[in-house]
Order: C-alpha cells, then structure tokens, then sequence
C-alpha cells in the first residue's frame, strides 16, 4: 500500500518504526531499525543522550545494514544542537524530534536538507510545528506506550491534527498495532502509522525473556499510564505508559507517594552488563543483559499489547499489518457498493 508519505520518505509501505528505548539506540537500535527498512517501511533509532561517537557509530550500523531510508529520533529538551549536527554529518536524511518546541531544530535540519517530522499531541502543537517547517507530523494518542507527550486518545486527535496542518501529511501514532489500527488511521485521514508495541515482540528486539512474556501474555487492559513513576537523569516528570508490574503495584499499595517517599527508592533491583546496577524506579526497560528482580523493572507497552501475540522477524510484521489493512480497506470498499 502506497500513500503520498511513502513517495515524501522514500519508502514503499506506510509503516514506521515507533523511537523505542533511548538513550542509545538500545533494543531498537541498527538491526531492528534496519529490517523495518528492508521490509518497506521507515525504521528509527532513538540516540536521546547518545555521545557524538555513539552517534557516529550508530549511524554507520545502520548504513552497514541497510541503504533504505531511515530515521533518527532526538528529544528537544536534552542538548538536541550537538547531537543534530552529527547526525547531518553522518547523512542522516530524516529527523524525528520529540518532547519540546521545535522551532529552533528545525529549520536547522532542513537547511541542510533533511526531512523533518515532530511528534505533537495537540492541533495546536501541529500547527507551530508547520509554521516551524516541518515536513511530517506525528500525532501521539494517549494510549501510545513508552514516554507519552499528551493526553489525547488517537481516534480525536489525529483527524484534528489533519485538518489543523492539511495538506501536510500527518502520522498516527498510539494503540496501534495491525492493520484493522492501521486502516483506521488511514480513514482517519492519516498518510502512515507508527508503530512501537507490535514490535517489542520482534525478533530483532534485544529484550529480556521475561519482559517478552508479559508482553505476549498482557491484555489491552494490563498498562498504565504513570505520570512520574519511572524517572531519574533527564526523564525527571515523565509520563509513560508501561505494563503494570510489582513496583507500580507495591507504590499503588502505598497510596502512590510522591518521588522521595516511595518504597523501596534506593533498592538495587538489577545490574546491566552495559550500564551497572540500576535502582527501583530508573527508566531502564529489561534487555537482554540484566538480571537481577526483571519484574521491578519498567516494561514500556501501549494499550494496543493485546494485539501482539507472537515473536515475528520485523519484516513479516510489516507485511502482515500491510496486507491486513488492505484486506480490511477492500472489504469497506465493498460495503460502500453493495
């Protein structure tokens, strides 16, 4: 399935990789990005708090990997200048900014030519987006997992945002998770989709065993949205939606204290390999090389879980949500001949 997006990105399905767990790339890093793009769609890191070297590194990955179009997803509020720049050095094409005001990124970006999307939550926030020069944007509904900017569910928000900013085309984002989701957006007035959830259960995805199970085995019913829970370092009053776990159900029982009273804050629940002992309540998701209390730790899910009930390779999901959206498109075309 083709749409305008597709010709502006260069890519042949309307599928794009949700930024899932910064600083560095981690679980969504070149090989998962990569596949998504060999599959027709656009894959994105996430190089949040990544050092220059990293960036550079991670780059010349996803290069090594691909020569499909990609993108690379920077937080405004965190240093984004130094990190944009290297990122255009290294020939990064497409721009993803989240979390914060475009308006001094952007123009940046396409000076030196690129293709510059902003994540929004509000017709508002589209249309200063537009104004700023951005080229595609992204409407984050509430039921989104991981760190969610507002607090608009997807079904109000992305037909506002398409009248707000039309004829700029407009990404839904937020629960989605086949093509029943992504054929609604589409009628929705949407060119694209992004998608995070579906693809935690990837092959490609280095999580850890558990934090897969609870993915497979949750309901659409089995996240919550947390306003602060999860914090430390830069995402300090974050809000984030993740599958609810012992932590989240041990600071409920306590009457939900603020950060500074909770349960357990100083507790070491686990080590990394790669980032150390990691304490209750850090935002770090389960990978592949932490042990220790996995069930302590923050599992980013959206509300569209209960839709994913496999582990698949990147690229048949991409197809299965591609053709699935065809199938249910057709058979609206129908209804509307009968």
């Amino acid at each position: 399935m083709r749409t305008p997006l597709c010709d502006l990105l260069g890519i042949k399905v309307p599928i794009v990789l949700a930024p899932i767990i910064a600083p560095v790339g981690g679980p969504a890093g070149p090989r998962l990005a990569a596949a998504v793009s060999e599959a027709g769609g656009l894959g994105i890191i996430a190089l949040w708090l990544a050092e220059i070297e990293v960036i550079q590194t991670r780059i010349r990955d996803i290069r090594s990997l691909t020569a499909k179009p990609f993108a690379i997803n920077l937080r405004l509020d965190l240093g984004v200048v130094a990190r944009l720049e290297a990122c255009l050095e290294e020939g990064a094409r497409i721009i993803s900014l989240f979390w914060g005001d475009p308006s001094d990124v952007a123009p940046r970006a396409k000076a030196a030519g690129a293709i510059v999307m902003q994540t929004v939550r509000s017709s508002r926030e589209a249309r200063v987006a537009v104004d700023c020069g951005v080229d595609v944007v992204v409407a984050q509904g509430w039921e989104a997992g991981g760190h969610v900017w507002g607090n608009v569910a997807t079904m109000a928000l992305v037909p506002a945002v398409v009248d707000a900013v039309a004829p700029v085309p407009v990404i839904a984002a937020g629960g989605i998770a086949d093509g029943r989701g992504m054929a609604a957006a589409l009628a929705l007035g949407a060119e694209g989709v992004w998608i995070g959830t579906r693809f935690l259960a990837s092959a490609e995805a280095n999580f850890h065993a558990r934090y897969r199970e609870r993915l497979l085995a949750a309901s659409e019913t089995d996240t919550i949205y947390l306003e602060n829970l999860f914090d430390g370092g830069p995402w300090t009053d974050a809000p984030a939606r993740v599958l609810r776990n012992k932590t989240v159900a041990e600071w409920e029982a306590a009457g939900r204290p603020r950060p500074g009273q909770r349960p357990g804050e100083n507790d070491i629940v686990a080590v990394s390999a790669s980032r150390g002992d990691i304490k209750r309540y850090t935002p770090v998701a389960p990978v592949t090389d932490i042990e220790g209390d996995i069930d302590a730790l923050p599992m980013w899910a959206g509300q569209g879980v209960g839709l994913v009930r496999k582990i698949q390779p990147a690229t048949d999901i991409v197809r299965e949500i591609d053709a699935e959206a065809q199938t249910v498109l057709t058979r609206l075309g129908s209804l509307m001949r009968a």
